[in-house]
Parts: C-alpha cells; structure tokens; sequence
C-alpha cells in the first residue's frame, strides 16, 4: 500500500483538508476495520488518506442527550456505546447491536461513522441505527450543514448521498418518552465468532402503561443491497397491544417484514435459507 496521511486536530484543518483535495483522489478513515481490507484488495497509489484518528473535536466523538434526543460522535466507537449506562437503558438494540460487532480489538476502534459509510447490508449498529429513525448531521468544507435521516442516507449498495465535499459529524436519535420498550438486535451468522450476520433484525418498540405499541421500528440486515426500515410491520404494529398479539398477528407482521427483503445466494448462505430465518426470527420476538 502506497499513500499519503493527513492527520487533521481540528474542524478547520478536516475541512481545509477536504477542500484542498477536492481534485484529487481521497478517502476518510478513522478505525480503518473496513478500509484496510479495502486498500488490500485495490490500487493505492496517489491515494490521499483523511485521518481522523488524531481529530480533537467534541462534537466528533460525545455522547450527550437533551429534551429530545440523543447525540452520538461519528468518530464513537462500538466500546464507548456498549460502554454508556443511557445507551444501554434507553437502546437496547444498539448496546446489542454494538456488542454483537466482530471482536473486542474491533469494537475498541470500529466507529459508528465508520459503520455507516461502509454502507454494508449487514452493518450492525447502522441497521439499529434505522430502527431508531436516526438521523445524520452532516456537514461540508464550504461551511454548510445538513440533516437527512440514515434510511434515506444510505442511497444503494455502497451507495450515500454524501458529496465528495460532506462528511458525517454526528448522529441523533429521538428519545424515548415511554420507559416501557421492548428492544433487542437478533443476529444470525455461520459461526459463534466475528460473524458477518448472514440476517439479523434490530427492533424497537415503545408502549403506554397499558402495554400499547406507540413507536414501532424494525430493520432487516444482509436481506437486501440496503438495510430497510420495514414501514408498513411497523405500521402493522402500532396501536396493538403488546401482550395481546395473537399467533396469526405474528405471522402477519412477520410476512409484512419478509415483504422488504430481496436476498442473494453466496457462500454463506442461500436466498432461501436468508427469507426463513428472517421470517422466524421476526415471529419470535415478542417472546423474547
């Protein structure tokens, strides 16, 4: 591999770095658990690589919360999620999703940024991340700022609507205002260790006292070339009573979640064997 770094302290120094390479061919890094691998597999060279690993900004990398949501640093990584106490009371999907990613060496460098602009189908805390409804803040090296939520972000495979100019400086989740949540992240892999998901199903419920659904949000990985939020199981859900969903409604809401995937055969797994475990798995959550 042959390339330059620049290591960029700042907010200034990051966006005078992104637009005086604007011609030039560059990529952004912070972990680098996705993009070594890549550089392995394609040519370097005149390659410019953005280090973000030394940047100092706050707002990169906190985890803060206020009336209305949570704030999450791009450049935070899987330990620091699995790690914070609100995280963990409040998201539960995104504690499991973060703790279920690779190994404790990656988790300690593997950044939520990161995840999300891999724009892999079976990203883990980017498909809890749709199931929350999060949103990117993102700005660019002409001093604009943006928002636009992480479902409509991730535009295809591989594919954001990040310009060459843009990059992710934080994520938000609107908070829970019902302490009664039933939220977890499933994950389906062909080993017990450092699994890709061969499917897996982050879900994020919310009820009043009486147990009825008031937020539903479920998302589907390695099922489709994105991860998608399956609007119309959520819909299904929301006004039914958590502890009165009969074996039919199970079987709806599931088929309604089956409905969204689109999966390819490869080495790991058939299109087939991906559509039943998404559909049992998808069954099965209210008894978990």
């Amino acid at each position: 591999m042959n390339f330059d770094v620049i290591s960029p302290k700042t907010t200034p120094e990051l966006l005078n770095a992104i637009y005086d390479n604007q011609s030039k061919n560059f990529r952004i890094g912070a972990g680098f658990t996705d993009l070594i691998n890549q550089f392995k597999a394609q040519e370097t060279e005149g390659l410019i690589l953005i280090n973000l690993a030394q940047l100092t900004e706050v707002d990169f990398k906190k985890i803060s919360e206020n009336e209305i949501n949570f704030q999450i640093g791009a450049l935070t990584t899987a330990s620091e999620l699995i790690d914070n106490k609100s995280i963990k009371e409040n998201f539960p999907v995104l504690y499991q999703a973060a703790n279920k990613l690779a190994s404790t060496q990656i988790r300690n460098v593997a950044t939520v940024g990161g995840n999300i602009c891999n724009v892999s189908p079976s990203g883990d805390m980017t498909a809890a991340l749709i199931a929350l409804k999060a949103t990117c803040h993102i700005i660019d090296c002409d001093g604009n700022e943006r928002k636009e939520l992480l479902s409509s972000f991730i535009r295809g495979l591989k594919k954001t609507s990040l310009t060459k100019k843009e990059l992710i400086k934080n994520i938000t989740i609107p908070k829970n205002f019902s302490k009664n949540i039933k939220s977890g992240y499933e994950k389906v892999g062909s080993r017990k260790s450092m699994e890709i998901a061969i499917v897996s199903l982050a879900y994020h419920l919310q009820m009043d006292d009486k147990g009825v659904i008031t937020y539903a949000g479920v998302a589907c990985g390695a099922v489709a070339p994105t991860i998608p939020f399956t609007t119309s199981a959520c819909e299904f859900l929301t006004g039914k009573n958590i502890n009165d969903i009969s074996d039919s409604e199970k079987e709806e809401f599931a088929k309604r979640v089956l409905s969204y995937a689109n999966p390819i055969s490869d080495i790991r797994a058939s299109d087939w064997y991906r559509k039943e475990v998404l559909f049992n798995i998808s069954k099965t959550i209210f008894e978990r």
